[in-house]
């Protein structure tokens, strides 16, 4: 019963249990409805019991399971009681008792998870307690890269799962980048005909030797989005899409040339004849123009992705774009001139700048990476601080609104473990110790500034994760650290009781294994979770905290 995670505020444990059986009965009140057609749905497939219907909340019968909206409750909050009345959860709105839920689910065993009986005999008991919880930060998320190695539908979906399971509520749809689009826009169907398929992927960080000789790609159609976006809803998470712009275009330039910088350069920097989605990785030299037509063109982007994604936020990169095509391109250095600049670092701030706008005039807020700082940050947008605490911190003291996520902490395409035999090593050693004392809050910062920090987000880099097991490995157990830090108010990092943590792992990876996660184990890799003499970039040395 104690090895709930994240760990909740409040818990009393009191004596007895309650047992559900085929009599049990699941109540859901005016609000709570959605909440209780998912928890009847997964409860059904891991017990094999009904849990029919109940009418009234004092018609659950002894031992049935009540929903129900509390007003005096916080939006996430929510309150968990088991007595012998049976298990009734109260939440501030449909979202607060989803996350009630998703802690029955934890406290009935990691047999709780899985999709079907096991086909014996046995008690489905929640203990008696009662615990009242409620999430440290709104934002509370994970970025999957799915440019580098495309993950379909499906495995999309099964992220969404594993996402609500740990209580996190946004899920940073990384779309497109230098080596692919992947999202369907119908007025420009070369993004996807041309730009979803790369002709053959590095194996390995960049400098490695190895390709894997094939084509790589895939996109969602528009009809897959709005099923995961609707799936995602279900599940009280939010879907921010990212299109990148001005920068990691090179899979779009590809599909549609005049939206590069064409008096500079319209050859392939390997001097091919034609521009192609990348097949390697690091920053491309190939970036958008600073033209009307561009302009047009990714306005037309943004129209269709805002009948497909009702988030408040669209994610717009800004990050890693190489400006020495602007420098060399007189059509840029007249665009330059005529907009009064003083320099590149501006001309991006207009690009962005020109997008928050647009984006603001229809009722949405841009978001991007923290080089949308450079030239001045537009007004009304917020930051997603990578780079380190810096941007964060210089974003928040300006009044911008911040999603904390640097680079050394949370990206979990870095290296979990020093030892030889980690598969395909990139950067700082990252232990899910380390991930565990991660602090979204810069201590630099005045209460009203920190106000500004909206939450933290975990970010996974698929270019050396070439299927889902790779992701698995690299994500988990590390991303259960980071929810516990995102949902749970926790001491300060020196203070943080990992031991404790460590011994309600040991229950969760239970959960883990009846979910399907191909995680890390705390031994290290298993035999087929190596990638002996695949060249990585590792880093030595403990990562800048800044």
């Amino acid at each position: 019963m104690t090895e709930l995670i994240p760990a909740p505020r409040r818990v009393v444990a009191g004596s007895g249990e309650v047992r559900l059986t085929v009599h049990s009965r699941l109540y859901a009140g005016t609000g709570a409805e959605g909440v209780g057609h998912w928890l009847r749905t997964v409860l059904w497939q891991a017990t094999g019991l009904p849990l029919r219907e109940g009418r009234e909340l004092d018609d659950t019968d002894i031992d049935g399971i009540g929903l129900q909206l509390d007003p005096g409750l916080g939006p996430e909050e929510y309150r968990l009681v088991s007595d012998s009345s049976g298990v009734l959860i109260e939440g501030g709105s449909a979202a607060g008792v989803f996350w009630g839920a998703q802690t029955l689910r934890q406290l009935l065993g990691p047999d709780a998870y899985r999709k079907a009986p096991l086909g014996r005999d046995r008690t489905w008991a929640v203990p008696h307690v009662t615990i009242e919880d409620a999430p440290r930060f709104r934002w509370r998320g994970l970025m999957l890269d799915v440019a580098r190695h495309f993950t379909p539908k499906e495995g999309v979906l099964r992220h969404l799962d594993l996402m609500a399971a740990h209580k996190l509520n946004v899920f940073h749809f990384h779309l497109t980048d230098d080596q692919g689009w992947r999202v369907e826009i119908k007025r420009y169907p070369r993004l996807t005909e041309v730009g979803s398929w790369r002709a053959r992927t590095k194996f390995g960080h960049r400098a490695s030797p190895l390709w894997e000789e094939k084509p790589h790609g895939g996109f969602y159609t528009q009809d897959d989005i709005r099923e995961i976006v609707a799936y995602a809803a279900e599940r009280h998470i939010t879907v921010v899409p990212e299109i990148d712009v001005p920068g990691h275009s090179q899979a779009a330039i590809a599909a549609y040339p005049e939206l590069g910088n064409t008096d500079v350069i319209t050859a392939s920097i390997e001097g091919g004849t034609s521009l192609s989605v990348w097949d390697n990785w690091g920053i491309s030299a190939n970036v958008l123009a600073p033209t009307d037509n561009t302009l047009r063109f990714y306005e037309g982007v943004f129209e269709e992705l805002l009948d497909l994604f009702p988030s408040d936020f669209i994610h717009v990169g800004g990050d890693e774009c190489l400006k020495d095509q602007w420098r060399q391109s007189p059509t840029a250095q007249a665009r330059i001139a005529e907009l009064g600049l003083a320099d590149e670092d501006e001309l991006q701030a207009w690009f962005i700048g020109h997008f928050d706008k647009w984006l603001a005039a229809r009722g949405r807020r841009l978001i991007g990476w923290d080089e949308i700082l450079e030239g001045g940050l537009a007004e009304g947008a917020a930051v997603s601080s990578w780079r380190g605490y810096a941007g964060g911190i210089a974003a928040a003291r300006a009044g911008h609104d911040v999603v904390m996520c640097p680079e050394q902490q949370v990206y979990l395409d870095h290296r979990q473990d020093p030892g030889a035999d980690e598969p395909v090593p990139i950067g700082y050693v990252r232990t899910l110790e380390d991930v565990y004392r991660f602090e979204p809050v810069p201590p630099e910062l005045t209460p009203e500034e920190a106000g500004h920090v909206l939450g933290a987000q975990a970010n996974v880099w698929t270019e050396v994760m070439e299927d889902p097991a790779r992701v698995d490995y690299q994500t988990y157990p590390r991303l259960t650290a980071f929810a516990e830090v995102a949902w749970s108010s926790l001491p300060a990092p020196a203070e943080r009781d990992f031991a404790g943590f460590e011994r309600r792992m040991a229950v969760h990876y239970r959960r883990l294994d009846a979910l399907g996660v191909a995680y890390r184990p705390p031994s290290g890799p298993l035999p087929w979770q190596k990638r002996p003499g695949v060249l990585g970039r590792p880093i030595d040395g403990a990562p800048p905290n800044r």
